[in-house]
Order: structure tokens, then sequence, then C-alpha cells
């Protein structure tokens, strides 16, 4: 019979491992060794965490300063009929504006993306009938006193 062309498959080839044949008998002799205690990690890693909460206790006193738009800034008296505090953060103020829009229904049906105002809102947005949502942070800013 004739030699087998070198294109052809051998059954070393055939093998269903992604790792070379070396390296699959080193991983056999791992797996049949002995098993160490597992109580040893656990014991450790407990340890470990309660290193890591340590240091979170001792850096939870230092809080940052507010600064930005989660300072509390006096509001106008429109904006404080709908926020109801005479001082909040702007990101306050859009939370509740927003839900004070979902609780009186005020989204436009056909387009959500469209606040139709009432008489509150009209007051706040300058009397325009009808606001994106994009432009509602922008016509807030008066109502921040400086």
């Amino acid at each position: 019979m004739a030699a087998a062309p070198s294109s052809m498959l051998t059954a070393a080839s055939l093998s269903f491992s992604a790792l070379p044949a070396s390296r699959l008998r080193a991983a056999a002799s791992f797996a049949a060794a002995p098993r160490r205690a597992a109580a040893t990690p656990v014991v450790v890693r407990a340890a470990a965490a309660s290193s890591k909460a340590t240091t979170a206790a001792e850096a939870a006193p230092k809080k940052k300063r507010v600064t930005g738009i989660t300072q509390p800034k006096p509001v106008s008296p429109a904006l404080q009929a709908i926020v109801g505090l005479p001082e909040i953060p702007r990101t306050e103020a859009l939370k509740r504006l927003w839900a004070y829009i979902k609780q009186h229904n005020l989204q436009d049906p056909a387009d959500k993306k469209v606040v139709v105002c009432d008489e509150k809102l009209k007051n706040l947005f300058a009397g325009r009938e009808r606001v994106g949502f994009l432009e509602i942070a922008k016509l807030l800013n008066p109502h921040f006193v400086k």
C-alpha cells in the first residue's frame, strides 16, 4: 500500500481538545492531584473582604462638596409652585417637574416627546402651549435665581 499523503488527517489531529497534547497531559495530571480543603480559601477571602469593608468605612465620612447642578439654588415662585420647595438642586427640580407632567398626564398622546402645558406650566415656560422635552432644561434656566 502507498504511504499516506501529508495532507491526510491522522488520529492525533482529530483530537477534540483545544489544548496541545503536551498541555493535555499536564492538565490530566493536575486533575488527578488531591484537592485541598475548601475552608482555607474561604477564610482568606473573608479576611480580604473584611479589610475592604474597613477601608470603605473609613472613606464614608469624607463627603464631596456639593457643586454644579446638584447644589441647591433658590427658585422662582412659578417653579416653586410645581416643585414645592423654595431651594432645590437643578436635578431634583427636573425630576419633580417630570413627575408633575406624568401625574397630570400632560404629554401629547401622539408624540410623547412634547409636553402640552397647563396653566402652571404656561406660567413656567413663558406662555408657550407646547414644549419639546429637550427645551425644558433650557426654559428652566431663568427660574433658578443666581
